[in-house]
C-alpha cells in the first residue's frame, strides 16, 4: 500500500518537472530567437557591403584607472590594429562621462592612444554589482547582480564575440546560449579561490572573513559550505566559456581547479607600459637628499594600504635621529567612489595616529606624466596586497628603476620578483616587521649595488610589455574571430 501511494505521488511528480523543464526549455529558445531577430533588424553592412565583425568588452568600470583598465584599452587596441573588419563596442556603467571623456582618460591615464572610433554602450543598473548593496553573501549578491546587469546589456545590444574583461563570470552563459555568441574572458582575479576556501577552513581574520565569522565554529563551518556551493556555481559558468585569458600563474592555478577547462586556458601577461618607465633615466643615487619610497595601486581594501602605513612608521621609528636623507612615502592610487574617498580619509587618521602625516603623501587620480616623475625620483616601490592576481604596478615600479619590494605571494612571487638569469630582481615581504626590515636592509645597501638591482629588474620585465601582450591576446582570441 505504501509503494502504490508513492508511485502514485512519484509519477504525477516527475511527469510534472518534466513538463515544467520542456516549458523552460522552449522559454528560453523562444527568447534566443527572439534576441538574435533583434540583433539582425540593429545591424548594417558597412561601407564595402560587409557587416563588420562585432566584438563587445563587458567593462562596467571602464573609465577607472586601474590595471584593468589598461587590459580593456590595449585589448581593444590590439584588435582594430590587426582587423579592419572588427568593430568594438564597451559595455559601460559610467554614466556620467562622454564617449570622448572616456576615451580621452584612457590616453591620459595609460598613454594608449586607439586608432578608430569605440561604440559604447551605457548601462543604467551598474549598482547591482556594487558590494556596498550585499553587506552580507556579497559574492553571491555581486554575482546575480551581475547576470541583472548582464541581461540589460544583451537588450540593449547583441554582438557577435562577447568577451568579459572584468571577472562577470556569471554573465558568460547569458551571451552563449541566450545571446548567441562566441564568448571569451579575461580572467584578473577569480572571483572565489582555494585560498579563500582555506582562509575560511582556518578561521583567519582577513578583510573578507570577519572577526566574528572566524571566533565562531558553527558561522565558519556556515561560511565554508556557502564557498562551497559558490565555486561550484563559478565552476559551472565559467566552464562554458570559449577562451579563458588568465593574467598569472597564481590564477591560471585556480581557474584550471575551478572552471577545469584546460585546453582552452592561457596565460596572457596583462600589458605593461615597461618602454615609457625604461626611457626614465637609471642613475646611481649618491648624492640623494630624500628617500622616497612609491606606492602605486587602487584604494581598495584589499590593497592593504595600512600595512604600508604601518610599516613605514616601524621604519621611521627605528631610524636614528639625524640621520640623512629623510623619508617619504607616497601613496599613489586611484578612487572610484565614494567608499574609496572614505578609504583615504581613514588611512589619512591612521597617519595622524601613528605621527607620520608629514612624511606621507597622497596623490589621488594622477595623471600619467606625473606618475612617472615620482617613480623616477623614487628609491623603493612598494606592493602590499596579499594574493595579488599579478601586480601592474609592480612591474611599473621595476620598470622606472626603483627596488620592488612587494608581498610573498599571488603574481609577485611567482611571475615577476623572481631571478632573472641567476640575478635578483627585487625582495618579497609579509608582515610589518618584515617590511619595516627590508626596507632598511634596501637603504642600507650601497648605492652601486642597488643599480645593480634595478639594472637586472629592468631587464626582466620585457616579458610584461604592450607588444608581448598583444601578439598572445590576439593568438588567444584568434578561435573567437574565425
Amino acid at each position: 500500500a505504501c509503494f502504490r501511494l508513492l508511485c502514485s505521488l512519484l509519477v504525477p511528480a516527475f511527469f510534472l518537472s518534466g513538463i515544467l523543464c520542456v516549458c523552460l526549455v522552449v522559454l528560453l529558445w523562444g527568447v534566443r530567437l527572439w534576441i538574435q531577430q533583434r540583433k539582425k533588424q540593429a545591424t548594417s553592412a558597412g561601407i564595402d557591403g560587409k557587416r563588420p565583425l562585432v566584438v563587445a568588452f563587458f567593462h562596467p568600470y571602464c573609465n577607472a584607472g586601474g590595471g584593468g583598465e589598461r587590459v580593456l584599452w590595449c585589448a581593444i587596441r590590439a584588435l582594430q590594429k590587426r582587423y579592419r573588419n572588427v568593430t568594438c563596442v564597451v559595455y559601460t556603467g559610467d554614466r556620467d562621462a562622454t564617449d570622448e571623456e572616456i576615451v580621452e582618460g584612457a590616453f591620459r591615464r595609460f598613454n594608449i592612444k586607439l586608432t578608430h572610433p569605440v561604440k559604447f554602450v551605457f548601462l543604467e543598473k551598474r549598482y547591482l554589482v556594487e558590494a556596498s548593496l550585499y553587506p552580507h553573501f556579497t559574492l553571491l549578491g555581486q554575482s546575480l547582480g551581475s547576470v541583472f546587469l548582464g541581461w540589460e546589456a544583451l537588450l540593449k545590444f547583441v554582438p557577435d564575440i562577447y568577451i568579459d574583461s572584468m571577472g562577470y563570470a556569471f554573465t558568460l552563459p547569458l551571451f552563449k546560449y541566450l545571446g548567441g555568441c562566441r564568448v571569451g574572458c579575461y580572467v584578473h582575479y577569480p572571483t572565489i579561490s582555494t585560498d579563500m576556501l582555506s582562509v575560511v577552513r582556518n578561521q583567519d581574520t582577513r578583510f573578507n572573513n570577519a572577526a566574528f565569522i572566524t571566533n565562531n565554529p558553527l558561522f565558519s563551518k556556515f561560511k565554508l559550505v556557502y564557498y562551497y556551493f559558490f565555486a561550484f556555481l563559478y565552476g559551472l559558468v565559467g566552464s562554458c566559456c570559449d577562451v579563458i585569458m588568465v593574467n598569472s600563474s597564481w590564477t591560471l592555478n585556480h581557474i584550471l581547479s575551478l572552471w577545469r577547462a584546460g585546453p582552452c586556458t592561457s596565460i596572457v601577461y596583462p600589458p605593461c607600459d615597461v618602454q615609457t618607465f625604461l626611457d626614465l633615466p637609471l642613475e646611481e643615487d649618491k648624492s640623494i637628499t630624500e628617500y622616497s619610497i612609491v606606492s602605486i595601486s587602487q584604494f581598495r581594501p584589499e590593497k592593504d594600504h595600512s600595512l604600508q602605513i604601518r610599516a613605514f612608521a616601524k621604519l621611521l621609528k627605528e631610524k636614528r635621529l639625524g640621520q640623512q636623507p629623510s623619508l617619504k612615502l607616497v601613496l599613489i592610487g586611484g578612487c572610484r567612489n565614494q567608499q574609496d574617498e572614505e578609504r583615504v580619509k581613514d588611512l589619512k587618521h591612521l597617519c595622524e595616529e601613528l605621527g607620520v602625516s608629514n612624511n606621507v603623501t597622497f596623490r589621488i587620480n594622477i595623471s600619467f606624466e606625473e606618475l612617472k616623475r615620482h617613480l623616477a625620483k623614487a628609491t623603493i616601490g612598494l606592493h602590499t596586497m596579499w594574493n595579488e592576481h599579478f601586480g601592474i604596478g609592480v612591474v611599473e615600479c621595476m620598470s622606472a628603476g626603483t627596488i620592488i619590494l612587494a608581498h610573498n605571494s599571488g603574481g609577485p612571487k611567482f611571475d615577476i620578483v623572481v631571478p632573472y638569469e641567476g640575478h635578483i630582481t627585487g625582495f618579497l615581504a609579509e608582515n610589518e616587521d618584515s617590511y619595516a626590515e627590508t626596507m632598511a636592509s634596501i637603504l642600507s645597501l650601497s648605492p652601486e649595488k642597488r643599480l645593480e638591482i634595478r639594472e637586472n629588474a629592468r631587464r626582466s620585465v620585457h616579458r610584461f610589455s604592450d607588444q608581448k601582450f598583444e601578439d598572445t591576446f590576439l593568438l588567444s582570441v584568434e578561435p573567437l574571430l574565425k
